[in-house]
């Protein structure tokens, strides 16, 4: 067991590395945020269905678990949209510091879905993880729409990592994947249908963009996706939403090589994000310690 959760905790640091990658992607796609996310989760629904289909696995689960696997696809899709919505309105940079707030608020999530205590100093914690957020507030009032964005979609993101906890302890992580996706993309479906976007300019994609959803949608959501679920069956949620929260500081290093000026922010963002940051890996740190007494 030790060594499986070394080679899961090694994995996870993989995925997340991953994971900072789509946030280039979402500004590399030119598409809208609705219509970005509907292109991922079809083409990652398709590759990851091409993978049961060919495995043993197979696509048969209970009643019970395909309603609760696909309602809990509203979840991701909601959160993936919000992500690249924050990514359009604002930049990487911003998106990806407020996204780290992940951590602070499966710490508020856990005892409600785990039936334990809260613990005073995750919530001492938790005010730094505020004022973080304050400094960052104070940056540039143009970013204040992706600012919001970007933390609903870090509530989103801690609650869906939470969900998946609880399914991958006894169900199958690729299963669980592909119906989760199907959930998603039926709930978009139905709201882009509702207001009328399946028009022609809908699926007319150019090649660049079409490479980078497939990019998108192979390695970093049906891979990625399937993988994180898996190591959830070694690693507690806290664990997960802690290396997450690492996934900023890939994502911002990868935007500021690949973008340059407009991912550059002035040193009281980096201050915000230095406190969010710092504060997350003291409370994995308190946490380990508290484990051990």
């Amino acid at each position: 067991m030790p060594n499986d959760n070394l080679k899961s905790y090694l994995h996870l640091h993989l995925i997340v590395f991953i994971w900072g990658f789509t946030a280039v992607l979402g500004k590399l796609i030119s598409l809208t945020a609705l219509d970005l996310v509907w292109y991922r989760m079809v083409f990652a629904l398709f590759f990851v269905g091409l993978f049961l289909f060919f495995s043993k696995q197979g696509f048969k689960i209970s009643t019970h678990h395909f309603f609760s696997f696909f309602i809990s696809g509203i979840v991701i899709a909601a959160h993936w949209y919000t992500f690249y919505e924050a990514i359009k309105v604002s930049n990487i940079s911003v998106t990806l510091a407020c996204l780290s707030t992940g951590a602070f608020f499966t710490s508020l999530l856990e005892p409600i879905f785990f039936n334990r205590k809260i613990v005073l100093y995750e919530v001492i914690l938790g005010i730094f993880v505020i004022v973080g957020i304050g400094v960052i507030f104070s940056v540039d009032t143009h970013y204040i729409k992706g600012i919001l964005l970007a933390l609903l979609s870090a509530f989103l993101s801690a609650s869906f990592s939470i969900i998946n906890g609880k399914f991958a302890k006894d169900n199958d992580p690729v299963q669980i994947s592909f119906y989760e996706l199907l959930g998603g993309v039926f709930f978009i479906s139905i709201y882009i249908l509702f207001v009328g976007g399946f028009t022609k300019e809908f699926f007319s994609i150019s090649m660049p963009d079409l490479f980078w959803l497939i990019i998108l949608a192979s390695v970093c959501t049906a891979y990625a996706f399937s993988a994180s679920v898996k190591v959830m069956k070694f690693l507690s949620p806290y664990t997960v939403m802690l290396t997450i929260n690492l996934e900023p500081i890939y994502g911002i290093i990868l935007a500021i090589l690949i973008f340059e000026n407009s991912e550059k922010m002035n040193p009281m963002f980096y201050l915000g994000a230095l406190i969010i940051l710092s504060t997350v890996l003291l409370n994995g740190y308190l946490k380990n310690q508290s484990k051990k007494n």
